[in-house]
């Protein structure tokens, strides 16, 4: 008799499982197929809070440019956004699996409006201490960075002592991202539950 346990896989969807994952170090992606499989790799890149950096080109240009930010007001608008784009690996499923964190309080976004219309964000999962970044969109030049600042100060305003952005882009680097090893990520990301914090 065979005894394996079979793990349904829309059942890691569901709203808690999907905490439990995030706070034990793994996130979601979607494959091609729509099914969304769970990543834990040996390098996570993170942004040290007490350590970013602000380019000082986009800080000059956020100082004079007409964008207003806004917290969790269209978080799931934002997250479709991130979605709309050629090659995604966020799925219809894993669209409405976002929806379900959201309707429990547990994904927050960042806003960019322009003219009152939405031109860029993030959005990403907070649970205690720590926030876990999953996507960006831009619009018009700048947005998802002006969204990554405003995050960032938030963060800090709020008193959050871990920002996981998965993985190393050149867009993310200029931030003063750190890629660190995953044993190292994980006492980072267990150090932050010891501090309950709210996003909003």
């Amino acid at each position: 008799m065979n005894d394996e346990r079979f793990v349904n896989k829309d059942e890691l969807l569901l709203p808690y499982n999907m905490i439990k994952l995030y706070a034990n170090g793994a996130f979601p992606m979607a494959e091609d197929d729509g099914e969304v499989n769970w990543y834990l790799p040996e390098t996570r890149t993170i942004i040290p809070l007490d350590g970013f950096n602000v380019p000082r080109t986009l800080k000059k240009f956020m100082d004079e440019c007409d964008f207003e930010y806004r917290y969790d007001l269209a978080t799931m608008e934002v997250v479709k956004n991130c979605a709309d784009r050629k090659e995604t690996w966020i799925s219809t499923k894993l669209i409405n699996a976002y929806k379900g964190l959201h309707e429990i309080g547990y994904l927050h976004s960042v806003e960019v409006y322009q003219k009152s219309e939405l031109v860029g964000g993030l959005y990403g999962v907070a649970y205690r201490g720590a926030f876990y970044g999953e996507s960006m969109f831009s619009k018009v030049t700048q947005a998802s960075k002006a969204a990554l600042v405003k995050l960032i100060e938030r963060l800090n305003q709020k008193g959050y002592k871990l920002l996981d952005v998965q993985f190393q882009t050149e867009h993310l680097k200029m931030f003063g991202t750190l890629e660190i090893p995953f044993d190292e990520y994980m006492n980072l990301n267990q150090s932050s539950f010891e501090h309950d914090i709210k996003f909003d």
